[in-house]
């Protein structure tokens, strides 16, 4: 098959084991980014397949009627980013494993780093060192705090190990499945949700974005959350309400550690949650390691030689099989 990676912007994947899986097709593989439907359309004119590095790329009809020669779309995980019916309409299958054996480690140590960069002022610290100062200031040490995970999946579960080793407290919040689930594992529930968020020194969220979760976190929430503490977004910035995060961090009463904004790559300089200094922001590189890579191509990969074999897995859209 003629396959064509997108948004591969450090040429990554043809250094990696698994790209070996792709030895029997015809791969190009794009290192820039092309916002524009219609230019992308015209670049992968004869592509069949197409690989997605999550949400890199929005897929919808303006580019998937325009395609022709397009069968398939191979990615992992959840898929905010691809118009599925659009998909249907125009006979592209859509395959995406959504049941990973392991969880996702680059995004859970991302996590802990973010929380230990944020309590011990390290970048703050090494912008001043580099400048010519020495130290700019008194940090915080995280043991005998309390750390409240939103969401008990294995990405959480992972960072609860992480915080546990270092001496901290960890308690829970999610879903009624969830903290049921995390109550039958002997995990310490909230009380209820505002304690959660009152007596948490750090609130980090570990839950997917869908429908139903888009908004979850409320401006309620974030007011609820005492005074110095910090939120971790590295799962998706639509978890919270749109602009609750900024006028919080704005007042300067709470302080967050953000790897998701709501327009990726974001390049509004002026955004607060670039220009606080109660802020500290990372580009979407919780999951961007090359180990992380390989895990997850691998099943991408896995997905083009099944379809290219006719029969594929993992297919989110199996009427288009039919």
């Amino acid at each position: 098959m003629k396959v064509h990676i997108l948004d591969d912007w450090f040429d990554t994947l043809r250094g990696l084991a698994c790209f070996d899986k792709l030895a029997d097709h015809d791969v190009t593989v794009w290192t820039d980014h092309e916002p524009n439907p219609a230019k992308l359309a015209a670049r992968i004119q004869d592509a069949e397949a197409l690989v997605l590095f999550r949400e890199r790329t929005k897929i919808g009809a303006e580019l998937l009627e325009h395609v022709p020669n397009l069968k398939l779309i191979s990615q992992r995980s959840v898929y905010p980013h691809v118009d599925v019916p659009a998909c249907t309409a125009n006979g592209v299958m859509l395959c995406s494993n959504m049941h990973s054996d392991t969880p996702s480690y680059a995004a859970a140590e991302m996590t802990l780093a973010l929380i230990l960069a944020s309590y011990r002022q390290i970048p703050q610290q090494v912008a001043s060192i580099r400048a010519g100062d020495w130290q700019m200031g008194v940090g915080r040490t995280l043991r005998g705090r309390t750390l409240g995970l939103y969401g008990y999946g294995r990405i959480a579960q992972a960072v609860a190990g992480y915080a546990e080793a270092m001496g901290m407290r960890v308690q829970w919040w999610a879903s009624d499945d969830g903290r049921a689930r995390a109550q039958a594992d002997g995990r310490t529930v909230a009380g209820s949700r505002e304690a959660f968020f009152a007596t948490s020194d750090v609130v980090s969220l570990h839950v997917r974005l869908k429908p139903a979760t888009r908004g979850i976190i409320t401006a309620d929430d974030l007011a609820a959350i005492t005074p110095r503490s910090l939120l971790v977004n590295t799962s998706r910035s639509g978890l919270i309400a749109p602009g609750a995060l900024e006028v919080e961090v704005a007042k300067g009463r709470i302080h967050a550690a953000i790897d998701v904004f709501d327009s990726e790559p974001l390049r509004d300089t002026e955004n607060p949650l670039l220009t606080l200094p109660n802020v500290l922001p990372t580009p979407h590189i919780g999951y961007v390691t090359e180990d992380e890579f390989d895990l997850q191509f691998s099943d991408i990969f896995d997905q083009i030689n099944a379809y290219a074999s006719g029969a594929p897995i993992h297919v989110i859209n199996p009427e288009v099989a039919g």
